[in-house]
């Protein structure tokens, strides 16, 4: 196993909340297209509900319905994820709505982590830049502010 996760790229994660837990599975073929290309490699996909008490459950693939096509998904569970990471995920939640927690390698970086393993060096630390923080500092940065 340490062999294998030597081989890896980072591994990340997202949380897609669904508000009203309305999922039309728009996003789904092209989660399929970057597996397929080796882009990433689906290592968790689940699918959780808060209730409007607060509890976090794991929803069944069969729950959700047949028509959003996440049959192709069946299996991709490594089982990394517990309750208390689901009960995590669901924190970020507003009550009543539903989420897709997808925990993946960035493949496409596998061949670059390998070599600074290779070479003594080591990834410290990572991060991800949110998408209205950029544009909230480039909106700062155009009026002078």
């Amino acid at each position: 196993m340490t062999e294998e996760l030597e081989e890896m790229g980072p591994v990340d994660y997202l949380i897609v909340e669904f508000p009203g837990s309305r999922m039309t599975g728009e996003g789904l073929p092209l989660l399929v297209d970057l597996v397929e290309r080796g882009i990433i490699r689906l290592i968790d996909l689940v699918f959780i509900r808060k209730d409007t008490d607060g509890s976090v459950t794991a929803l069944e693939l069969q729950e959700l319905g047949d028509e959003l096509g996440l049959t192709v998904f069946a299996g991709a569970s490594s089982g990394l994820l517990d309750q208390g990471d689901l009960d995590e995920a669901g924190a970020a939640l507003e009550p009543g709505n539903s989420a897709a927690v997808v925990v993946y390698e960035n493949a496409w970086a596998a061949p670059l982590a390998r070599a600074l393993r290779r070479s003594g060096a080591q990834m410290v630390a990572g991060g991800r830049i949110a998408v209205q923080d950029l544009l909230a500092s480039l909106e700062s940065a155009d009026t002078g502010a």
